[in-house]
């Protein structure tokens, strides 16, 4: 596995880790370590955004 695809699989389980934390206690992580839409936070939402994009070319990858 190439280490971008490693990752964007690792931003993605945090993603996926921080929605379930939401639904399930309303409880946002990203917020709680770094802030209320802190300049941080953004970042990290956005590098989870797009390791979800990439993370479509990985479903089609040839194995």
């Amino acid at each position: 596995m190439k280490i971008i695809d490693t990752i964007a699989l690792i931003l993605i389980i945090i993603g996926a880790i921080n929605w379930g934390l939401i639904g399930i206690f309303n409880f946002n992580l990203v917020e709680a370590l770094f802030g209320g839409f802190s300049i941080i936070s953004r970042i990290i939402y956005i590098l989870v955004g797009i390791s979800g994009l990439w993370g479509i070319k990985l479903i089609f990858d040839k194995r």
